[in-house]
């Protein structure tokens, strides 16, 4: 039976492992893999690792267990022992009472990824929670007031990386729009047998030291010939002195990774099963610390039906971009009775997560060929077309903590950007874009935010119609931030009061990472009044992605869907681009708001957002019950 110990008796394990049966046997350990994880039925049947929130409190137990990861033993992390965790199923409406045990000779936490909760129960350490030390056990206890798949993760050091983490559904209180037959979680994510503070300690040392896939003379001898020399020369020079790289797709990268579907590498090959016709749900997790998955079910279209555990109208697509943190429920139907590849190719090409979606056992779906590498342009470096402006030197100055801006009481309500023919603001405060319009470019502005910023772009631009470097050129469809649109309509939303522009910076040469060229130990919070309406605009000065993840709040991106703009945890922004999101300061409290590129948050690309009731004294040590 599938899930059982398949391990016989009078094996010994030295000879177990070099078996040609090891991975596939180890990874059937009950106390290794979760069974929901070889989705061999559905989500409907309760097996022991689902963990129902609804009949009663759920046990967590953080410990170390040795797994089996890619044909080797790793030491990991584990919550109940399995990576990843027990899946946790809650009903709208519901209350969670989860208790969290520390078995680890560290400190330990778990914090609840896009769900909205009391301050104390968000579970970060050193901002509303003191963490939880070795063998204590906290209690969480939130009421449950949404819907959707999410997840949930250490915030404590780089226990993340190493395997703490798992999934959270809620179904919800209302029939769902759309109609289904199988339900699959599918989290992806991303695993290295070495220390991950050796990892850090060598990113900061050499920020390449990952990358195996540079570009080579012979790259300069073919682009020469196809180019002609001096434009390939001149901008190999142009790369050279601004001291980066175009293949600097990714700080980690397969050369120490190994890509995961449900835990499991491609070659253990994690399958779902189907009926030819039937509809299939599979909710994409990135619960990966470093690593951007390019998901596509070769031959299937998928139909988008969730982004960030929030219904938006179905978007058909071929292939989308699930940036670290985000998730995305999507339907499939398989007609055909065969096997189908569920890919998941690293945004730099160096390696994949692969199961099967298949109609009966014993089937696997071949991998699709792998894409070349991509390469960063000088767009990514907010470069005009005729790569002026080179010549942009960071100074000593830009010190400012952030920027604000009072906003007009009217009908223009877009601090920063200049408004477009056709483009009107929605009930919620958004913009409506004319069709095929989006906001033009703006020059960066004269702060360079100091020695912890390497270089500033000479234009700014929105980037949320583009599917992203690599992306885009093989004719299929792309799923692309425009094409989000809130299932149902935001109602009586109030238009910002202010704007609050906020610089992500960074040095890739030092490995330095930060808001506004100032590390989390810099700078003060950002503070928001309780109840008010605020317009973040985030623009990137760096030739990296980062996927920006606010606690306790939604961010409503403008995407030019006025009163449908849709709700997101987690936005990614792209490198050069501005991007804008509204919040509605409703929780109370210290908030965490990084970036979830764990080692960019390490480095300090954190900051606190403090909501705060005017009215009274605040108390946000943490009110779980401690035994």
């Amino acid at each position: 039976m599938i899930g059982e110990t398949i391990v016989a008796d009078g094996i010994s394990r030295r000879t177990f492992l070099r078996s040609g049966v090891a991975l596939s046997a180890l990874a059937g350990l009950d106390t290794l893999v979760p069974r929901y994880a070889w989705a061999r039925g559905d989500l409907a049947g309760r097996r022991p690792d689902i963990l129902d929130g609804s009949t009663g409190p759920i046990d967590l137990t953080i410990g170390q267990v040795d797994v089996p990861i890619d044909g080797r033993l790793g030491r990991a992390t584990t919550i109940n022992g399995t990576l990843p965790g027990p899946l946790l199923r809650f009903r709208e409406g519901d209350e969670a009472i989860l208790r969290v045990t520390n078995t680890l000779e560290e400190d330990t936490s778990i914090h609840w990824h896009g769900i909205l909760l009391p301050n104390g129960m968000d579970g970060v350490p050193n901002v509303n929670f003191p963490g939880i030390r070795p063998g204590e056990t906290f209690e969480y206890r939130y009421p449950i007031a949404q819907y959707g798949t999410y997840w949930y993760h250490s915030h404590s050091g780089f226990q993340e990386q190493l395997g703490q983490y798992g999934a959270l559904i809620i179904d919800p209180a209302d029939p769902e729009p759309f109609e289904y037959d199988r339900d699959y979680v599918v989290v992806l994510s991303d695993w290295t047998f070495e220390d991950p503070y050796r990892v850090m300690a060598r990113l900061k040392k050499r920020p390449e030291y990952y990358n195996h896939q540079k570009r080579t003379v012979f790259d300069f001898i073919r682009d020469a010939a196809d180019r002609g020399l001096g434009a390939v020369l001149g901008e190999r020079l142009m790369w050279g002195g601004m001291r980066m790289d175009p293949t600097d797709i990714s700080d980690i990268t397969g050369t120490t990774y190994s890509y995961l579907m449900n835990g499991m590498a491609p070659q253990q090959n994690w399958t779902g099963l189907f009926h030819p016709g039937e509809r299939v749900r599979l909710r994409f997790i990135n619960a990966a610390a470093a690593s951007f998955f390019d998901v596509r079910v070769p031959g299937l279209p998928m139909t988008v039906v969730q982004s960030d555990g929030q219904h938006v109208k179905p978007v058909v697509t071929d292939e989308l971009r699930i940036a670290v943190a985000e998730t995305y429920d999507v339907i499939v139907e398989p007609r055909e009775e065969r096997p189908y590849a569920v890919f998941a190719e690293a945004m730099d090409r160096s390696g994949y997560a692969l199961g099967t979606l298949a109609p009966h056992e014993g089937l696997r779906a071949p991998a699709p060929e792998r894409r070349p590498r991509p390469l960063l342009t000088m767009a990514d470096m907010g470069m005009d077309h005729d790569m002026a402006g080179m010549d942009h030197e960071i100074g000593q100055g830009g010190e400012e903590e952030h920027e604000e801006h009072d906003m007009p009481p009217a009908a223009d309500l877009h601090a920063g950007h200049d408004m477009m023919p056709g483009m009107e603001h929605g009930a919620a405060g958004g913009e409506t874009w004319a069709a095929g319009s989006v906001p033009p470019p703006t020059e960066h502005g004269p702060e360079t935010h100091g020695p912890g910023n390497a270089s500033v772009p000479d234009q700014i631009v929105s980037r949320l119609h583009e599917p992203g470097v690599g992306l885009g050129e093989d004719g299929w469809r792309v799923l692309v931030y425009t094409d989000l649109e809130a299932f149902e309509p935001a109602h009586h939303v109030e238009p910002p009061e202010r704007e609050v522009e906020l610089h992500l910076t960074g040095n890739m040469e030092r490995f330095m990472w930060s808001i506004d060229g100032k590390t989390f130990s810099e700078a003060e919070p950002i503070r928001l009044r309780l109840g008010e309406r605020v317009r973040i605009t985030m623009v990137n000065d760096t030739m990296m992605n980062h996927p920006m993840h606010l606690h306790g709040m939604w961010m409503e991106l403008e995407n030019g869907k006025g009163a449908a703009i849709p709700r997101q945890h987690t936005v990614n922004v792209k490198p050069a681009e501005r991007l804008s999101v509204l919040v509605t300061a409703d929780a109370p409290g210290p908030w965490a708001f990084h970036c979830h590129v764990l080692y960019h948050m390490d480095a300090g690309m954190f900051r606190v957002v403090e909501v705060v009731d005017e009215g009274q004294t605040r108390d946000h040590s943490g009110s779980g019950t401690r035994r």
